[in-house]
């Protein structure tokens, strides 16, 4: 009797176990699947050369996803953003989007702020037929060199260097130019062609030219070069990136050069102002946005941006990985099919009149580059000081 006396007991028990789990513990609602999310990959230059325009791209692309999520996601789907750092290097770039693609399964890859490294991972997602989308490379051949699941969200090179030869020319009526490239980087070949074309095409001249390499410590023959035959120049237009930016800057001031200077968005970084100090006023710069647009879209940006980082945005470029996010989802919501790359690819191409904060995205007859206003800014005592927007 004590036997099937105990096996009652355990029977019993089991069958409380059974009918708690059956009533849902007790009779309270079974919790609620999670939503499913949407892999999108975020690659950016956290480090290197690259990270003073990068990390602020990829701090405003993850302030976009958060908004979006916070208001209910892509139809019912949150964003979960996948980041690497591409450490500035074309090698780690490629590797850490394959990464993306096939262990992370992202349906989208975003970032990057100079063409070489857009060039290395865009390749990498055509070869996948993932949609890539570079929210800073302004390389204009870009999506051709790549192929169709290539795409620009800022202007071409070909935008901003034909805006900064119109202002140099027509706004500040100065007519004869001196020419230095980094000849390192496929963006300031193309900034200083298209800038040479354009200037010339106005009536200008450029009076001399000379060439370095990014990360040259040591510009003082190029310099010396100039000041030994300046050729009448009356304005300095460079062809660089970031990390180049305040040295040659401060180089040119030292050695008592003050004509004004002039560039591209690679110019575009707290650097020059950090490096070069009050040596970087009488600068201007090509670039997608100014902080000091009144527009309330621009303005609201900023609040959450700041609120967010603890300061405002460093530069356009956190404006542009703001806007790419925007763009990716606004394209996955109108998508024949969320999930398929190549419809993805398709709605990203049919994008027509986005408004964002560094100007309005359509895609015009087939063309994978925007066409979109340039902004000039000046320094001036420590800060960047709106000039002029640009359309052509």
């Amino acid at each position: 009797m004590k036997k099937v006396r105990n096996a009652m007991i355990v029977l019993m028990v089991l069958a409380l176990i059974f009918s708690f789990a059956g009533c849902g513990g007790g009779g309270e609602k079974a919790e609620e699947a999670a939503p499913e999310m949407i892999n999108v990959g975020a690659l950016y230059n956290l480090t290197g050369g690259q990270a003073s325009l990068d990390q602020p791209s990829y701090n405003g692309f993850k302030l976009a996803a958060d908004q979006i999520n916070a208001n209910g996601g892509i139809n019912g789907r949150l964003i979960n953003v996948v980041s690497y750092d591409g450490k500035t290097e074309q090698t780690t770039v490629a590797n850490n989007a394959k990464k993306m693609i096939d262990v992370d399964k992202c349906i989208v890859v975003a970032g990057l702020s100079d063409s070489n490294y857009a060039l290395a991972a865009g390749s990498i997602c055509q070869e996948k037929g993932i949609p890539f989308i570079t929210s800073g490379a302004t390389l204009p051949t870009l999506p051709d060199q790549v192929g169709d699941f290539a795409f620009l969200a800022p202007f071409g090179d070909n935008i901003q260097a034909y805006a900064t030869a119109d202002y140099a020319y027509k706004d500040l009526g100065l007519k004869k130019c001196y020419l230095l490239t980094d000849q390192s980087m496929e963006f300031t070949k193309a900034l200083s062609f298209f800038f040479e074309e354009r200037y010339l095409d106005n009536g200008g001249e450029i009076v001399l030219k000379d060439n370095y390499m990014n990360k040259d410590p040591d510009f003082s023959a190029q310099i010396d070069r100039f000041l030994a035959d300046k050729g009448g120049a009356e304005i300095i237009f460079i062809a660089g990136v970031p990390d180049d930016a305040g040295v040659v800057v401060k180089q040119f001031r030292d050695k008592g050069v003050d004509l004004p200077i002039i560039s591209g968005d690679g110019f575009d970084t707290p650097l020059l102002i950090e490096v070069a100090g009050d040596a970087a006023n009488e600068t201007y710069v090509g670039t997608h946005a100014s902080l000091e647009n009144q527009d309330p879209m621009v303005q609201d940006y900023i609040k959450a941006y700041t609120e967010a980082y603890g300061n405002a945005p460093e530069n356009a470029f956190a404006g542009l990985g703001y806007d790419t996010m925007y763009l990716i989802a606004d394209a996955i919501s109108r998508a024949s099919d969320a999930s398929d790359p190549a419809a993805i690819r398709d709605a990203i191409a049919a994008t027509a009149g986005l408004k964002g904060v560094t100007g309005t995205v359509t895609y015009e007859n087939g063309s994978h580059v925007p066409t979109k206003s340039v902004t000039i800014n000046k320094v001036e005592d420590g800060r960047f000081v709106f000039m002029k927007e640009v359309f052509l």
